[in-house]
């Protein structure tokens, strides 16, 4: 068996006595799709904040590509791009000058080319050098998605990325993320909405009260949502 890309092992976070993690363990393989599940407070984005590297555990172990969280952080981050609800944009910036302070700080070589091909893929190219306090709630997601492609990582977490989308932006980051895992990338998804996390992911893993207490399959489980909510 290949080594998985993501490989945790009893990861806890500790905040005074309150556990927020409890000793999680979990395999990711390279090309995996994962829908990370469970209530308000279950522990989900604590997990995802801990995998990029925004938290440090309590106790357990981290690995990245075979590299350890602890001794190899920076050439971790290069592999990791993370989209949330809060976008990360400066909006008295153009979409392009965000890209650009962005590729700044992961090196990205040959800038404009890269930037120009984003803003196309993502259907900015022709709102580019508008500031992007203009932007709707889907544009500034769109936006928000070209800047985690910058760096060309093999890891995307997803942290409530479809909150407050309408639903022509909604399809567009159905599509994106599908293409994304076509290509062959790992993807680790929080989501609150079980059907469409089942329906768009391969794996679901449930959380609760900081725990992982489900980890199965999408596929040839058409009754995975009613369990899933046995939990919830």
């Amino acid at each position: 068996m290949a080594e998985p890309l993501i490989q945790v092992d009893g990861l806890s976070k500790l905040y005074g006595r309150f556990r927020a993690l409890d000793h999680i363990s979990l395999s990711v393989g390279s090309n995996e799709f994962v829908a990370i599940l469970g209530r308000n407070g279950a522990g989900k984005t604590t997990f995802l904040k801990i995998l990029s590297l925004l938290l440090r555990p309590s106790h357990g172990h981290l690995t990245v590509a075979g590299l350890p969280a602890s001794k190899s952080p920076n050439a971790i981050l290069r592999q990791i791009g993370m989209v949330s609800h809060q976008v990360y944009l400066y909006n008295d910036l153009t979409a392009r000058e965000n890209l650009h302070f962005y590729a700044r700080l992961y090196d990205v070589d040959g800038p404009g080319a890269v930037i120009d091909a984003l803003l196309e893929r993502v259907g900015l190219a022709a709102r580019a050098r508008e500031p992007v306090r203009r932007f709707s709630r889907g544009m500034l997601q769109r936006l928000s998605l070209a800047r985690v492609l910058l760096h060309k990582p093999r890891i995307l977490l997803l942290d409530e990325p479809y909150t407050g989308l309408d639903q022509k932006a909604s399809l567009f980051l159905d599509e994106m993320l599908r293409e994304y895992h076509r290509a062959g990338h790992c993807l680790l998804m929080v989501s609150h909405d079980i059907d469409h996390a089942v329906s768009q992911c391969e794996r679901a893993v449930v959380f609760d009260r900081g725990r992982l207490v489900l980890d199965s399959p999408t596929a040839g489980k058409p009754d995975l949502s009613q369990t899933i909510r046995g939990f919830i």
